[in-house]
C-alpha cells in the first residue's frame, strides 16, 4: 500500500473514534423534529417568542416567515429556520416551550377546580359553603352565599348567569392566592 492510502486509513480511524455514528434515519428524525420546532416557533405569539432564548438570525428568520403569505415560500422559510436551529443547541428552546405547556396545564387545572367548586356550591348551597370554609380560612362567606342565592334566582327566572360568573371569578381569585382543595367525594355526598 502506498503512503497516501495508509494516511487515509489513519484519518478514517481517527474520525470514527471522535464522532459517534448517527444513522441516516436518526438524522432524518432529528431534522423533522427541528422542522416541527420551527413551525411551533413561527406560530407562537410575539410575547411568548420574546421569552424563548433564540439567536438574532433565528428571530429575524421567524419574523420573515410570519410575513410571508405564499404557502410554498413559507414552507421554504420554515425549512430555513430549522436549518438555523440545527446550528445551535435546540435544548433551551424545547425547555422554554415545555415551560409554556406547563403554565397552560396549571391554568387549565385552576379553571377546572374553580368550575367544579362553583358547580358544587350552586348544587349544594350552604353545606358546600361550610365545606369550603372548613378548608379555607380566607373565604368571604357572606359574599359567597349572596352570589349563590343570586345565581339560583337568575337560573329560576331564566336570566343570564351573571352571578354564577361572578362566583366563578371569586373562586378563581381565591385559587390564585392559594389553590383550592380538590373536591372530596364525601363533600359531594357520593
Amino acid at each position: 500500500m502506498g503512503i497516501f492510502v495508509e494516511n487515509m486509513m489513519k484519518d478514517k480511524e481517527n474520525l470514527s473514534e471522535d464522532l459517534p455514528l448517527v444513522s441516516k434515519s436518526q438524522r432524518r428524525r432529528e431534522a423533522l423534529e427541528l422542522k416541527s420546532l420551527a413551525l411551533e416557533l413561527i406560530k407562537l405569539s410575539q410575547a411568548r417568542l420574546n421569552r424563548v432564548p433564540l439567536d438574532a438570525s433565528v428571530r429575524e428568520a421567524i419574523g420573515d416567515a410570519r410575513r410571508i403569505k405564499s404557502n410554498v415560500a413559507r414552507k421554504r422559510q420554515m425549512q430555513y429556520v430549522a436549518k438555523l436551529l440545527r446550528r445551535g443547541d435546540p435544548e433551551p428552546i424545547f425547555e422554554a416551550l415545555e415551560a409554556f405547556e406547563s403554565e397552560a396545564r396549571k391554568l387549565t387545572g385552576r379553571q377546572h377546580r374553580s368550575e367544579a367548586w362553583r358547580d358544587f356550591l350552586l348544587d349544594t348551597g350552604d353545606q358546600a359553603v361550610g365545606a369550603l370554609v372548613g378548608k379555607r380560612d380566607d373565604t368571604d362567606t357572606q359574599a359567597i352565599r349572596q352570589l349563590i342565592r343570586n345565581a339560583k334566582r337568575e337560573l329560576q327566572k331564566g336570566k343570564p348567569p351573571a352571578s354564577a360568573r361572578a362566583l366563578f371569578r371569586e373562586l378563581r381569585v381565591m385559587d390564585e392566592r392559594q389553590p383550592l382543595p380538590p373536591l372530596d367525594p364525601q363533600d359531594r355526598g357520593e
